[in-house]
């Protein structure tokens, strides 16, 4: 069979063969407002659709917590999900995922997630996603679009591990983008665009590269100051791996690289801690 009539139109195997790939990919988007309402901060709106979700595990404590579930266990060639956070002024929230998401093989297609954040004057956001875990032959492209107003302040980490050493799982090949823009007052203050294509263990093996470590992390904080660096590098040698940071722009921001993810955990924790912050008890589970 070459071609195939539907709704009056001929259609040939391969345009058959890419309805039929679309109809199973995986869809999801969340869209999060919240506001401050008598000192606690409260859901001002919740839009869930495709295989997100979003939950609220203490509602009644002053920052709110939202933890983002994905119901379809992982994603692969041809997903696209998205995530939208409004945070309106004085408000504070909490959010993060349930898991650490997985990127499984992709016969072609990338999978592809956006962020955006929206933070409004004298409101905080915490992001604390757990790890993006790639598998080997993956395919990823991520965007984080950060927006901040004048007096509002971020913190966020993001973690990718390249195949789960433990299980002796490695990425040999793949594709992986990331590009992020953070503005402040409506000033770029950060910008950045990284991308591994091809044979990424090799790649991750090179010196200048990452020596051979398997996770990576970036964590941005904004505003930020030379005390923020000094608790950083205060901790010497607790790392597992290896951790930098730098302040400019008013932001500061970490970089860490350890040889798996449980070292590569163990660091964030404790830059996380230098910072003031406490993980979510997910993250310890």
């Amino acid at each position: 069979m070459t071609s195939v009539e539907a709704n009056g139109v001929q259609l040939s195997a391969p345009q058959i063969n890419a309805q039929i790939f679309a109809a199973n990919r995986a869809n999801g988007h969340i869209s999060l407002a919240v506001a401050a309402s008598a000192g606690r901060t409260r859901c001002t709106r919740v839009h869930e659709d495709g295989s997100l979700r979003v939950r609220f595990p203490n509602a009644g404590q002053q920052a709110l917590e939202a933890i983002i579930v994905n119901t379809g266990g992982g994603m692969t060639g041809g997903d696209c999900f998205a995530i939208e956070i409004a945070l309106e002024e004085d408000a504070s929230l909490i959010a993060g995922t349930a898991a650490a998401e997985k990127i499984y093989r992709s016969t072609g297609p990338d999978a592809v997630m956006n962020v955006r954040f929206t933070v409004a004057a004298g409101a905080r956001l915490v992001w604390l996603p757990q790890e993006t875990i790639l598998f080997d032959r993956a395919r990823l492209a991520r965007r984080i679009d950060v927006d901040l107003a004048a007096g509002a302040s971020l913190l966020m980490v993001e973690a990718v591990v390249f195949g789960r050493s433990a299980m002796g799982e490695a990425v040999e090949e793949g594709y992986f983008s990331d590009r992020w823009r953070v503005k402040s007052a409506g000033k770029l203050v950060f910008a950045e665009n990284a991308r591994l294509d091809g044979a990424i263990s090799k790649k991750l093996a090179q010196a200048a590269a990452a020596a051979g470590g398997l996770a990576i992390a970036t964590v941005l904080a904004a505003p930020a100051d030379e005390t923020a660096i000094a608790a950083v590098r205060g901790l010497g040698e607790r790392f597992s791996g290896e951790v930098a940071i730098s302040a400019w722009n008013g932001i500061a921001v970490a970089r860490l690289c350890a040889r798996d993810g449980a070292a590569l955990r163990n660091d964030l924790i404790a830059v996380l801690a230098a910072l003031g912050q406490r993980v979510p008890r997910l993250w310890l589970n």
